[in-house]
């Protein structure tokens, strides 16, 4: 079975309407798993995709426990939790920041705008440094966490989306099936993971959250974030985050995109492209009770 390869436009209309279903969301699914090679039957997709089902892998959803104001302007691509406030990384040509927003308000503290030329991707810290990705420029600035300004950059081929840093490397998506495993000093590359489930891959990974010693990654199109094993690329759970807004809420923005861990609490901050609103949610088994209504 082929699975087409993921493309972004260069600039989503703000509509869903006025929206063209990305090509690759097309791509039918053994099992239910959307944008899964490997499978050995296939079936039509839903029109809106909202969860990922794996047989043998566990299920969860989300509960909420607080919403927020986000800034429904920002494309957000990358979303750290950093003790008191939001860092994020805006995407679009023309439109990219680096950013420092107040949890409870969604108030810009401050931000840095990137040449208008560049297409901002996934954030992470590392100590008090921040690295943010760029889409297809192949550059990663490395910002200081409390002046924002520019200390290095690092090159790599290809396309950068999700990044997260686990305590001793870099996790980074590119929009396939793989995770790449950076030095979070050279930017170099230390080794990497296929992730999938049963010998069958799973493509379209795209903001990534370290937490609790797995990577957590939203699924590109979908409703769905995957908890992924580091050590093996194995899929251990799938969380359907369908929900989080009303229909009406949903129909003028764009996809589910960025998770940030907060340890303190154990919780996640979830909010996506150009939403109204940021949610702080825990992860819970499907058959308990609670949750999205």
């Amino acid at each position: 079975m082929s699975v087409v390869s993921p493309t972004r436009p260069r600039r989503p209309a703000r509509h869903r309407s006025h929206r063209p279903r990305p090509r690759r969301a097309l791509a039918a699914a053994g099992v239910g798993l959307l944008l899964l090679s490997g499978a050995t039957t296939c079936r039509a997709l839903p029109p809106e995709p909202r969860l990922v089902e794996i047989p043998g892998v566990e299920r969860l959803r989300v509960e909420v426990l607080a919403e927020w104001p986000h800034d429904a302007t920002a494309f957000t691509q990358g979303l750290v939790w950093d003790g008191e406030r939001l860092l994020e990384s805006t995407g679009l040509e023309g439109e990219s920041t680096l950013r420092e927003v107040d949890l409870e308000s969604g108030e810009v503290l401050r931000k840095v705008d990137l040449d208008p030329d560049l297409f901002a991707e996934g954030l992470a810290r590392v100590g008090e440094r921040l690295v943010q990705l760029t889409w297809r420029a192949g550059r990663a600035f490395v910002w200081d966490r409390k002046s924002f300004s520019k200390v290095a950059e690092h090159r790599y081929p290809g396309q950068g989306w999700g990044l997260c840093h686990d305590g001793r490397r870099l996790v980074m998506s590119d929009g396939s099936e793989h995770l790449t495993f950076r030095d979070p000093e050279t930017f170099e590359v230390i080794g990497g993971v296929r992730v999938g489930f049963a010998g069958a891959t799973l493509r379209g990974l795209n903001e990534l959250e370290c937490a609790e010693g797995w990577v957590y990654a939203n699924v590109f199109t979908t409703d769905t974030i995957v908890r992924i094993d580091p050590l093996t690329g194995e899929i251990r759970a799938t969380v359907d985050a369908s929900g989080l807004l009303s229909t009406e809420g949903r129909a003028s923005v764009d996809v589910l995109n960025g998770i940030a861990y907060n340890p303190e609490r154990g919780t996640f901050l979830l909010t996506g492209k150009n939403w109204p609103r940021l949610f702080e949610v825990v992860f819970r088994g499907v058959e308990e009770g609670g949750g999205v209504p």
